[in-house]
C-alpha cells in the first residue's frame, strides 16, 4: 500500500519525524495537533473553549490539504490535561462535527507537548 506525506502551511508544520497527516488507500491518518497559531508557531491563549477551536482549525487545513473535510472523519482521539475541561471542550466539538459524528475517545494525561491543554488526532476516510 502506499503512503502518501500531507503537509500543509495552513496548520502548524511538524516539530519532529512525523507528518502532519499520511494517506494510506481509502484513509487519511492526522497526527494530534495542539492549539498552536500556524502562522507564529505560538499556542493560542485563552480558555479551552478557544483552544479546542484552534485544534480543530488546524485539523481542518490539514483535511483540506487531503481534498477531505471534517465530514470524512470516522475517529478522534482526544486528548486533556484537565478532564474537566470535557464540557466546554465537547461543547465546541460538536459545532464542528457533522451528524452523524464520529467515533470518539477522551483521555485524561498529565501533559502535553508544549504545554497545550488540548489535543485531537483523528482518522478520516475518502469513501465517507
Amino acid at each position: 500500500m502506499d503512503r502518501q506525506a500531507i503537509a500543509t502551511r495552513g496548520a502548524p508544520a511538524a516539530v519532529g519525524p512525523y507528518s502532519q497527516a499520511i494517506a494510506a488507500g481509502d484513509f487519511v491518518f492526522c497526527s494530534g495537533q495542539v492549539h498552536l497559531d500556524p502562522a507564529s508557531g505560538a499556542l493560542v491563549e485563552g480558555d479551552i473553549s478557544t483552544q479546542t477551536a484552534r485544534v480543530l482549525q488546524n485539523l481542518s487545513a490539514v483535511l483540506e490539504a487531503a481534498g477531505l473535510s471534517l465530514a470524512n472523519v470516522v475517529k478522534t482521539t482526544v486528548f486533556l490535561v484537565d478532564i474537566n475541561d470535557f464540557g466546554a471542550m465537547n461543547e465546541v466539538y460538536g459545532r464542528y462535527m457533522p451528524d452523524p459524528p464520529p467515533a470518539r475517545s477522551t483521555i485524561g494525561v498529565a501533559a502535553l507537548p508544549k504545554g497545550a491543554r488540548v489535543e485531537i488526532e483523528l482518522i478520516a476516510t475518502r469513501s465517507a
